[in-house]
């Protein structure tokens, strides 16, 4: 059950279709849910444990310039970029409280008000400013936001995946968190080292992907499809159950053995890093001992 309250809204308008829409409230989770638990018995606990994680589907335009403003950030910055950027372009929608909440802009407002100067000054997006500009140019030339939307009807994940890394700032893993949580791509995998970390402890039974050094275009795609190979449905939103699972704010929920298995699998990792960092410079200081 999704419990909502509407605060404003036109009169004479539903507001459920628009919320079922954003919520994706027409594919029923329990099912999906019973699956992924059949596919993985670690899934199985989670989900007893926190139920209800759904994977939204935004904007795709707003989502775009959403994750533009996510590179090397943290999620109270990116609220505040985001924040500074309806304030400065986008349209007043109510006030709460003494707050005036805003529309996002389209693509038709930052292109015609917007500047390099005013997104770092105003909107505190320092070098990302500039990826801005030239997604919003570049996207222009595609065709506008219709570009974006056409996107969803591409059933393969990897095309859309290549698709939006033309844009500025964009690399595999934001192409993909775009893909995700706005372009119907219920298969992308956002592969970060957490994610990675995760394919490695719980499904990497050969220990390819723990060989490896980095999270190159090549461990992307195995890590990507390790998880698709687990779980046959929706297998990003799967991924994004285990995602939020490892969250600090959701340690409390979790059975005690998993949190254990968590934190000594960390420790082992963290072990490891001391071990290369403290490695390397033996390495270097022999080198020049033998030259």
């Amino acid at each position: 059950t999704t419990l909502f309250r509407v605060l404003k809204a036109p009169d004479n308008v539903d507001i459920r279709p628009v919320l079922e829409d954003y919520f994706q409230l027409k594919t029923p989770l329990m099912p999906l849910s019973q699956q992924w638990s059949q596919e993985c018995q670690r899934l199985s606990q989670i989900a007893k444990c926190i139920p209800g994680v759904r994977v939204i589907q935004q904007d795709p335009f707003e989502c775009l310039i959403s994750f533009l403003c996510s590179s090397n950030n943290n999620i109270p910055r990116i609220t505040q970029m985001l924040t500074a950027i309806r304030r400065t372009y986008g349209s007043p929608l109510l006030n709460i409280s003494g707050t005036t909440l805003y529309s996002f802009p389209s693509l038709a407002t930052l292109l015609e008000e917007a500047t390099d100067a005013d997104l770092r000054t105003k909107c505190g997006m320092g070098y990302r400013a500039k990826y801005l500009m030239q997604s919003i140019q570049l996207l222009e030339e595609l065709g506008g936001e219709s570009y974006l939307q056409a996107l969803r009807s591409i059933d393969d994940p990897t095309e859309v995946q290549e698709k939006l890394s033309q844009f500025h700032g964009v690399g595999r893993k934001v192409a993909d968190c775009v893909a995700l949580f706005s372009l119907c791509q219920i298969d992308a995998i956002p592969v970060d080292t957490h994610v990675w970390n995760i394919a490695i402890r719980d499904y990497d039974e050969k220990g390819a992907l723990r060989e490896a050094k980095s999270l190159t275009p090549t461990i992307y795609k195995k890590v990507g499809d390790l998880f698709r190979s687990v779980f046959s449905q929706y297998a990003g939103w799967a991924h994004s159950l285990l995602f939020v699972a490892e969250l600090p704010s959701f340690r409390a929920v979790l059975p005690e053995d998993l949190v254990e298995e968590m934190d000594k699998f960390r420790e082992i990792e963290q072990e490891k890093k001391k071990a290369k960092r403290e490695k390397k410079p033996a390495n270097d200081d022999d080198s020049m001992s033998s030259g």
